[in-house]
């Protein structure tokens, strides 16, 4: 399996589909990994371009590090894994945590690499509520995911599957398949590796890493989302970045790139080929 060894000797696992056409590098969310963005990948590289996704560190078949569970050293890692591909004119395409990787990606390694940007129900700008931030989610939304994670996370991740990550509490209508996988790519990721996770996605203010996006920016989101709520995620990011373009999926969830996988997949073709 192809791995990059980051600066810490850690080792993560990465696909790369498809070697012509501009690359696009896709980062999941959380306790996921790199099988979530299959069908995405697939779908890119069949239409000529180069699609790459890793296992973020602790997750799927990457390094289950005791360290380095946060913000700083995902980013740190991503630039491994561009360096180490020497991926120019990419675009970076986040869902969820994934989202938050590939900005704060862009506020420590800046954008010489990049030349677009997607953000699909993602976590910045900030999610937790804070005295500066008083439109983000109580501390105690938080501190339930944790406890759910340290008391019984396989229950927690067939709660989440079945509730609100896909929307099936809603409309019951979320194939099983869908929600299958995401309880296996879960139980995939190693136990601390989830639980420090739930900071880094939840409490990392991503405000100043925004404001350094410089390059074509699509921000994607539900306005039913019940993970990153609209209001929290997609619509204040858009506002905080120059000349981003915004698409609100009416009466959909967070997991996008399964339940309104099509759609997703057709306006992603369309931003980054314009």
């Amino acid at each position: 399996m192809p791995h990059v060894t980051a600066d810490d000797g850690a080792k993560i696992f990465y696909k790369d589909w498809g070697t012509d056409g501009s690359p696009v590098l896709l980062s999941h969310g959380w306790p996921l990994n790199s099988d979530a963005w299959e069908a995405t990948a697939l779908f890119l590289a069949r239409n000529g371009h180069r699609a790459i996704a890793h296992d973020r560190r602790g997750h799927g078949r990457s390094s289950q590090t005791w360290h380095g569970n946060e913000m700083d050293t995902y980013a740190d890692d991503l630039a491994c894994l561009i360096e180490h591909l020497d991926l120019r004119d990419l675009t970076l395409v986040g869902h969820s945590t994934g989202g938050g990787e590939v900005v704060h990606y862009i506020g420590r390694h800046g954008t010489s690499r990049v030349s677009k940007v997607v953000l699909v129900s993602a976590v910045p700008p900030l999610m937790l509520r804070t005295g500066d931030n008083p439109e983000g989610l109580p501390p105690e939304t938080f501190d339930a995911i944790r406890a759910g994670e340290a008391a019984n996370r396989s229950q927690l991740y067939r709660d989440l599957a079945d509730g609100p990550f896909f929307g099936h509490n809603r409309r019951q209508d979320v194939d099983q398949g869908f929600r299958d996988a995401f309880w296996l790519q879960s139980m995939a990721c190693g136990h601390r590796a989830a639980y420090e996770c739930i900071a880094a996605f939840s409490a990392t203010d991503f405000r100043p890493d925004l404001a350094k996006i410089d390059v074509p920016t699509l921000v994607v989101h539900g306005d039913d989302d019940q993970i990153v709520p609209f209001e929290v995620g997609g619509k204040r990011s858009a506002e905080m970045i120059d000349g981003a373009v915004l698409k609100v999926y009416e009466g959909s969830g967070h997991a996008l790139p399964d339940t309104d996988r099509n759609r997703l997949h057709t306006d992603l073709l369309a931003f980054i080929d314009a």
